[in-house]
């Protein structure tokens, strides 16, 4: 399997719900580093996994929609904790989403998987790996 991987950073705030978290369940800022690494079993026909510029920038405008926000007032997470791992989510489905209409070009169509990796420091991170859609 070939892969590339794309990287951007992330800024927020939020807060969580629930005694495992302890001080996390205040107000607090979060910075994470935000990798996407695509995968494909075989190479495109200009013997590339995909057009990095096209991927960075696609990466970049899924973070840009969450980035310096306060996502405990963004609707659609009312009443999630919005863990590293779920961010990890929402960005690898949101990015696929942007796959799927075609953002990265006609061969994207070959590509077999995402993996969104959120980085919380140099000692932790979480991951969410999903499959893309023939065609997507």
């Amino acid at each position: 399997m070939f892969s590339v991987t794309v990287r951007d950073h992330l800024m927020v705030a939020h807060s969580f719900r629930g005694e495992v978290f302890g001080p996390a369940q205040a107000l607090h800022g979060a910075t994470f580093v935000v990798d996407a690494t695509l995968r494909r079993p075989e190479l495109d026909p200009d013997n590339i996994v995909v057009d990095i510029g096209a991927a960075t920038q696609e990466l970049g405008a899924v973070v840009a929609e969450l980035n310096y926000r306060n996502l405990d007032e963004v609707p659609e997470f009312a009443g999630v904790n919005t863990s590293t791992e779920f961010l990890a989510k929402v960005v690898a489905d949101r990015l696929a989403e942007r796959i799927a209409s075609g953002a990265l070009g006609p061969h994207a169509d070959g590509l077999a998987s995402v993996t969104v990796t959120l980085h919380e420091s140099h000692v932790a991170w979480a991951s969410y790996e999903r499959e893309l859609q023939p065609g997507a």
